[in-house]
């Protein structure tokens, strides 16, 4: 049994494609959505500190320097996390659609698994790109320790479209 990785790319097939459409789609209106939520909390705690430093008997607790800053600080931090994530994941996968292609890798079985807890099965790999994959019963019983199996994914975001 031979370790070496054998990869190779290719344009990824119109299926394919429209899948990694969509879920781009999906994933870009969760970033907007989950952003628009944190813009709106950072004024509402901004307001509720400014509430807070009022019921203390703070003079100028409402001062629109100190509600601005808090907000802008606030919004500072949440567009931050937003912008961070989405260059992890959701940038990543744009690319893949730019590129239109995806990686087709021969690797090996390194171990076989059945999880009795779903009643599935699942294959470890030798692949540093994808630990593991489930496969169907008849794959189970019919390939073995140190087989070849292709696997393919997307080249920058890793996403796994399936194997054979």
């Amino acid at each position: 049994m031979s370790t070496e990785l054998t990869l190779h790319t290719e344009p990824l097939e119109a299926d394919e494609l429209a899948f990694l459409e969509k879920k781009e789609q999906k994933e870009r209106k969760q970033y907007y959505q989950a952003f628009s939520i944190l813009m709106v909390m950072s004024f509402v705690f901004a307001f509720a500190g400014s509430w807070y430093r009022a019921y203390e008997g703070a003079p100028d607790a409402f001062s629109a320097v100190k509600f601005f800053f808090t907000a802008f600080i606030l919004l500072s931090l949440s567009g931050g996390a937003v912008y961070f994530t989405y260059k992890r994941d959701l940038h990543k996968l744009q690319i893949d659609l730019k590129n239109r292609s995806k990686t087709i890798e021969v690797t090996h079985i390194k171990s076989k698994k059945y999880m009795p807890q779903n009643k599935s099965y699942h294959f470890y790999l030798t692949t540093p790109n994808k630990m593991s994959i489930e496969v169907t019963q008849a794959e189970f019983y019919v390939l073995n320790e140190g087989d070849e199996v292709t696997i393919e994914y997307t080249t920058c975001s890793k996403f796994y479209l399936g194997h054979y």
